[in-house]
């Protein structure tokens, strides 16, 4: 019998990890004896804390470890706050996994190019981990990271780890260097145009802020990437998930049920829109 999409099940706080000042990440376990939940790169949970209220959150994880539940987020509100509090045992309800992921399979054969800004790589993980795992199915896969510090970078021993790989280009840049940062010092977007890929057998992938993921998509264009090749991850003023609420909706589409992984030529008009 399926769960109501609307009733949370039960996780259990496995660690709590804090991975810069504003940002952290969560491993879940189940509690009721479910053991996995089966996930796509690019979907999300809605995560439920007992009292307090519920919020989406992308899952960060690897989906071939599905008994795990890994997300990682910042602290932006009541919710998370009081989220980066928990401890190992506490309990916490999950409901998902919602929306549409990255067409990792769908891209076999092609150049992917993954270009995240900030917690922007949050979400991109999990499509890595699948890239990765099938390497000889895909053309050159190349990682563009941005993020405002040398503070602010996210996953650093996984970043250190596939900058070691042969088979993959990790990029990683910082708008201010501090501190003794010797790497790339700019925007994500000016990466892009040295980057090594083929702009006409190319699939990219772009999670990050609005500004960044608008000036991406111009840079991408320019350098010959077809806009029904560049997908984008809107997740953001979701609140049930199930199109219920109307919250997320933009026209006919509801960012939580169509998306929150979307091609660019749909989204184009709404991108033209600032702050949208």
């Amino acid at each position: 019998m399926m769960t109501h999409p609307m009733v949370p099940d039960p996780w259990r706080v496995q660690r709590v990890r804090r991975d810069t000042a504003d940002t952290f990440t969560m491993e879940l376990e189940s509690a009721n004896g479910k053991h996995s939940l089966a996930f796509a790169p690019g979907q999300f949970n809605m995560l439920y804390l007992f009292g307090v209220g519920e919020v989406p959150i992308s899952i960060s994880g690897d989906p071939a470890k599905p008994g795990t539940l890994v997300h990682t987020t910042r602290e932006v509100g009541t919710v998370t706050r009081a989220m980066r509090k928990l401890k190992p045992s506490d309990c916490m309800g999950v409901r998902g996994p919602f929306g549409v992921g990255w067409p990792v399979t769908e891209a076999r054969g092609a150049d992917v190019v993954i270009v995240a800004g900030g917690i922007g790589l949050a979400p991109l993980r999990p499509a890595l981990y699948q890239l990765l795992a099938a390497r000889n199915y895909y053309g050159k896969v190349v990682l563009l990271y941005g993020t405002r510090t040398p503070a602010d970078i996210l996953f650093r021993k996984e970043l250190q780890n596939w900058h070691s790989r042969f088979d993959l280009e990790v990029h990683v840049t910082v708008d201010r260097a501090m501190g003794n940062w010797r790497g790339n010092v700019g925007v994500v977007t000016t990466l892009i145009p040295r980057a090594p890929f083929d702009p006409h057998s190319t699939v990219a992938m772009v999670c990050g802020p609005e500004v960044m993921m608008r000036f991406t998509v111009q840079e991408l264009e320019k350098r010959g990437v077809a806009l029904e090749n560049i997908y984008l991850s809107m997740e953001r003023n979701m609140k049930c998930a199930a199109g219920f609420c109307g919250h997320c909706q933009y026209g006919p589409t509801f960012i939580c049920k169509d998306g929150p992984v979307f091609r660019y030529d749909r989204l184009q008009p709404l991108m033209t829109v600032r702050e949208m």
